[in-house]
């Protein structure tokens, strides 16, 4: 069942209005990591970029850039000269929303740690219940408002005392 070969994800790639800004946050704010740049991309004479990303023909991607973050997915970030404008970006509530969710071992130091760099906080750190108690979480924004989330179990969650499967643990990657 599934893909043959499959291994897990390789990246997780989302488009920024200002790489030099997204690189100094994940970098000096996240602690990640460049590694490589690639671009620009264009295609000028043909349907290239509508057939391979789905976006307008004469799209350009001014730049491309990698990030390694701890011992999950890599990061790679987009900079787009979009032929046909920029849609808002989608809240979580919307078809194609979405967050980041960075494990912590500690949340409250992870916490200061955004305060202190001048990071919007969304509320305070929730307790989660049912099978995923132990879990504790809170939202954030990056400068372009792309939302963020610090979660910490360093006690393990409820679900997996019965659990066949566990799920994937950024601080035990091999199990």
């Amino acid at each position: 069942m599934g893909i043959p070969g499959v291994r897990g994800i390789d990246h997780i790639g989302f488009t920024v209005p200002d790489l030099d800004e997204a690189e100094r946050f994940l970098v000096e704010v996240l602690g990640a990591v460049h590694v490589y740049t690639l671009g620009p991309k264009r295609s000028d004479d043909d349907d290239w970029m509508a057939v391979q990303l789905g976006v307008h023909p004469r799209t350009v991607i001014r730049e491309i850039r990698f990030y390694r973050l701890g011992s999950g997915s890599n990061i790679e970030l987009f900079q787009y000269d979009s032929a046909d404008g920029q849609a808002p970006q989608p809240r979580n509530s919307d078809i194609g929303g979405h967050h980041l969710a960075l494990y912590v071992d500690d949340l409250e130091a992870a916490v200061a740690h955004l305060r202190a760099h001048g990071v919007e906080i969304m509320g305070d750190p929730v307790v989660s219940a049912g099978a995923s108690a132990g879990q504790r979480w809170l939202y954030f924004r990056a400068p372009w408002g792309m939302q963020f989330e610090l979660v910490s179990f360093p006690g393990g969650k409820a679900y997996e005392q019965d659990a066949e499967v566990l799920l994937w643990h950024p601080a035990r990657p091999a199990e």
